[in-house]
């Protein structure tokens, strides 16, 4: 038997506890592999779900450790998890994913040396340590803008839009966090993404999906992407150089922006599972989730056959009682509602999402907009889809 395959039988362990979770679990428990949950919150659907469920913070290494040690292997579903929890686990358990591409997608720094390195069309920045800085660097980068903190994971209150000189002097306070980056806010015209699973011997491409934010949150996911075929090729040439310079296992998401001159810039790459994926529960001959799970259990990966059109659209709390209306008349609607505490529901913006499928993209986002249930205009400017999670 060879013990870099995680059997039935074996332990998979999963570090963190968003919705992300709750496929792998599922996925895990149907190949007949048992789930170890390790996160700070019990009352997640990823933690019920498990088999067993280790409750602790991120930094306490003697529960980290005791974790690790009663898994075969260990994932992270979120790429929210520190680089330096994977590396500890790493030293008692085998980590696929590592560490590697963690530690250079959370510091906007070394994802822009990266991206330099692979000569990669990314909007203009600059570091920012003072004040005057912003105001030297302003010229190049152009209004309107935005000031990010060189760390990822920080939260929208550590960002700041510059529209104009008078808001430049509102970042003084910012600095004072530290070191940040000034990025040009480039107009586009649609957000495209590409689900990668990759493996140290294979890489398989899901479909290109266009994704639609609304107050940086994730609104719609439309797979396949209505992109003419060049950009398309581009997307995956320039997809498959990352993958290829990339030290990961597992599946991962890289962004694009398309402005309407066709001109495409790398948004960011998340290594780890991400929302747009969820579509392809639906719209492909595997889920996101399950290809994961076979690339960090040492697996042969599938190769991926789009199977139908699938829009994917998220629910808030507030629009639960239209959503259930659509339950009970929709046919080609499959629903899904994340199982929260109340305390947890109150603080969630999104309470699930429903997979709508069709003969075409256009059939599929008519029947959402009959509803009246949402409005699934674009974005309109970089900010508004930047996830809240950057």
């Amino acid at each position: 038997m060879d013990n870099s395959v995680l059997n039935p039988g074996g332990t998979l362990g999963i570090i963190g506890n968003s919705t992300n979770g709750v496929g792998l679990v599922i996925a895990a428990r149907n190949a007949g592999i048992n789930v170890g949950v390790y996160g700070d919150d019990e009352n997640t659907e990823t933690m019920e779900l498990a088999d067993f469920r280790v409750v602790g913070a991120l930094n306490d290494q003697q529960q980290l450790q005791n974790f690790a040690e009663r898994c075969d292997v260990v994932t992270y579903e979120s790429e929210t998890v520190d680089a330096s929890v994977v590396n500890f686990l790493a030293g008692h358990t085998t980590v696929p994913q590592g560490a590697d591409a963690l530690e250079i997608m959370q510091d906007r720094s070394l994802e822009r040396a990266f991206f330099s390195q692979l000569n990669l069309n990314v909007a203009p920045s600059a570091t920012i340590v003072s004040l005057d800085d912003v105001y030297q660097a302003i010229g190049s980068i152009g209004y309107p803008s935005i000031l990010k903190p060189i760390q990822k994971g920080l939260g929208q209150n550590r960002q700041l839009a510059i529209k104009t000189q008078t808001d430049i002097v509102k970042a003084a306070d910012l600095l004072d966090w530290g070191t940040y980056l000034l990025e040009s806010l480039i107009p586009y015209d649609k957000e495209l993404s590409v689900v990668v699973a990759k493996t140290p011997t294979s890489t398989e491409y899901f479909p290109i999906v266009e994704n639609r934010y609304r107050d940086h949150q994730l609104m719609t996911t439309i797979v396949p992407a209505q992109i003419d075929g060049a950009v398309a090729d581009e997307i995956l040439r320039i997809t498959k150089e990352i993958s290829d310079n990339l030290s990961y296992t597992g599946v991962f998401e890289v962004a694009f922006f398309l402005t309407e001159s066709g001109n495409l810039y790398v948004k960011r790459v998340v290594p780890a599972m991400h929302q747009a994926g969820y579509v392809f529960d639906r719209a492909t001959n595997i889920s996101m989730a399950e290809q994961h799970l076979r690339a960090i259990a040492g697996l042969p990966l599938m190769p991926i056959k789009l199977l139908q059109p699938v829009v994917v659209v998220y629910f808030t709390t507030a629009q639960v009682n239209g959503i259930r209306t659509q339950w009970q008349i929709k046919p080609n609607w499959f629903f899904n509602f994340y199982h929260r505490t109340k305390l947890q529901s109150e603080k969630a913006v999104v309470a699930g999402h429903v997979l709508v499928e069709a003969e075409t993209v256009k059939e599929a986002l008519d029947q959402i907009d009959d509803t009246g249930i949402w409005r699934i205009d674009r974005p309109i400017n970089i900010n508004d889809a930047t996830p809240t999670s950057e």
